[in-house]
């Protein structure tokens, strides 16, 4: 059976590590020691392996780690594989000179097997450049002023499809080897925006049709089989003051055209969503600290309660068969194991400082990082088993760890792991622990100062509330079911009215400008919140951060 590589990349360079005894790295990888390295990814079936090197965009074979092709890109920042990793894509920012006001194609599509260029693109905007594959490769779509473009057998000379006059925000195919449907996000500045489904290529009939009355944005998940996706939608500031996370929803749309909103049974933001491989059931982490997390099925409704605790994301193994509830920022850093077939917890770990999460293609281990700029002290990886056993920790010394990231391997390699109730033999960890001690203020200590706990049982919780905070705690859910219900009623008219387009009228191509600009950096400003309070920022997220400073500039010159 295969062993499973990890590879590292810090500022002491990148290289390839077994991720069992003893731990080695792997002899035939080139190792590299230079500090110029920036970005790494595997392809999806794990036959190839890409990273920038200071202005080259490198490609190698994964069976004998032999480079196959250097392509120069002076300006590169990412890189994104096709569905089946035919094909790799380099983005650049976006830029103008001078000497070149209308700036030069920087989105490259790459043939993997060679390097070679097979289209460039111009994509102003790097809100999703990436673009998106269906399955079988046969499909290529990708985002442009929000309209979404369409290539078929890798001709990306040739439109022959196109979702116009919309104004979408996102976008997102789906997966798997059922007819492509294609989930669109249109936003509006009065009354609903709205999610709708299409199928490939019919964009004049709706699939289905989902309003949100507070929405700006929206992240989607689609399971594995492309039956289903969820729709977390989200505002900035919650206009209630109940939350400074803002006003979030969750909703499941399917491709048979059914709909639903996501009912939690807890106040507070929602964290994380994650679909099972299995494609039949999701899990939600939810509700102000100790949050909670709940398993649901394709008709919303409840399948399993996990309780509560300090969780704001959640990882399946590949295979599905174990759950992983993790707390990461400004939460305390533990995660617990469960065995989702027995409904029984396997272990609860604590995993401090961690900053990174995923688990191996074995579906028996995962890694755990301490990565640079999130933290820069204590950097380094740990590689656990499901049982809760440490195996191996691996500290960067003086370096900066930036990325860590599994090797991938076609499907088939692997099978599912029996669950063992019965942790593995494993080591200590030479990491320093931080006191569990609860914090007194100096004013308290000496006396019998009774600091409140997070895992505080829900029954003391009431009691010790105010009789003023349970009454508005009252109000607010009645106002939260109120508004619930009169979405459900509002949606039953959307597919009568989502055929309209409501054009507006254009600004002054400067202003207008100015106005995406501010738009970006707010949302950069929401992006840096995230990744300060611990999320895991995706590969688009983290392109945008990097941009900051060229849209500042260019504010400024438009405003003088």
């Amino acid at each position: 059976m295969a062993i499973p590589n990890l590879a590292a990349r810090g500022s002491t360079g990148l290289n390839l590590y077994q991720s069992q005894s003893p731990y080695d790295p792997v002899s035939t990888f080139p190792l590299d020691n230079s500090s110029t390295f920036k970005f790494m990814l595997f392809s999806p079936n794990g036959k190839h392996f890409a990273w920038i090197n200071n202005s080259k965009v490198v490609i190698a074979k994964t069976s004998d780690w032999k480079t196959i092709a250097e392509v120069d890109y002076p300006k590169a920042a990412q890189l994104a594989y096709s569905s089946k990793g035919t094909y790799l894509t380099v983005y650049e920012p976006f830029m103008t000179t001078p000497s070149n006001p209308k700036g030069s194609p920087n989105v490259h599509i790459l043939k993997t097997a060679d390097g070679k260029l097979v289209k460039s693109l111009e994509y102003r905007d790097y809100k999703l450049w990436t673009p998106q594959w269906s399955s079988d490769e046969k499909i290529c779509a990708r985002f442009l002023n929000g309209d979404v473009l369409f290539y078929e057998n890798s001709n990306f000379d040739n439109i022959v499809h196109r979702i116009k006059g919309l104004k979408l925000n996102n976008y997102s195919i789906s997966p798997g080897n059922q007819p492509l449907n294609i989930l669109c996000f249109i936003p509006a500045k009065t009354g609903p925006s709205n999610g709708r489904l299409f199928q490939y290529p019919d964009f004049s009939t709706i699939v289905a049709n989902k309003s949100f009355f507070q929405a700006d944005r929206v992240e989607i998940f689609w399971n594995q089989k492309g039956t289903a996706s969820l729709m977390l939608t989200s505002t900035d500031v919650d206009k209630t003051g109940a939350s400074y996370y803002g006003k979030q929803g969750l909703h499941l749309i399917t491709s048979k055209g059914d709909t639903s909103q996501v009912i939690v049974n807890k106040e507070g933001p929602l964290y994380n969503a994650a679909w099972s491989p299995s494609s039949n059931e999701f899990c939600v982490i939810y509700g102000f600290m100790p949050s909670k997390a709940t398993l649901y099925n394709l008709k919303c409704d409840v399948v399993m309660e996990f309780g509560t605790g300090t969780f704001n994301a959640v990882y399946y193994n590949p295979f599905g068969n174990i759950l992983l509830l993790a707390g990461f920022g400004n939460v305390q850093g533990n995660a617990e194991l469960w065995d989702i077939n027995g409904k029984k917890k396997i272990k609860k770990i604590e995993i401090p400082d961690t900053t990174f999460l995923q688990w191996s293609p074995d579906g028996q281990h995962f890694v755990t990082a301490t990565t640079a700029p999130r933290l820069k002290v204590s950097n380094g990886y740990k590689i656990w088993h499901y049982s809760g056993a440490l195996l191996h920790e691996k500290p960067w010394g003086k370096g900066e760890l930036y990325q860590v990231v599994w090797q991938n391997y076609p499907q088939g390699t692997f099978k599912t792991p029996n669950i063992v109730h019965k942790a593995v033999e494993g080591i200590v960890s030479s990491q320093p622990i931080a006191s569990k001690q609860v914090y007194r203020p100096p004013h308290a200590r000496n006396t019998d100062f009774k600091p409140t706990s997070l895992h505080e049982d829900s029954s003391l919780e009431t009691k010790n509330q105010s009789k003023a905070y349970l009454k508005m705690k009252k109000k607010r859910e009645a106002k939260r079911q109120a508004k619930q219900l009169q979405d459900e009623e509002n949606s039953s008219n959307d597919k009568q009215n989502a055929i309209k387009i409501i054009e507006e009228p254009k600004d002054n191509e400067k202003q207008l400008r100015i106005k995406k600009i501010q738009s970006d950096l707010k949302s950069i400003n929401r992006f840096k919140t995230l990744q300060s309070s611990g999320k895991e920022l995706d590969c688009n997220q983290l392109a945008r951060l990097k941009l900051e400073n060229g849209l500042l500039a260019e504010l400024k010159q438009l405003q003088m």
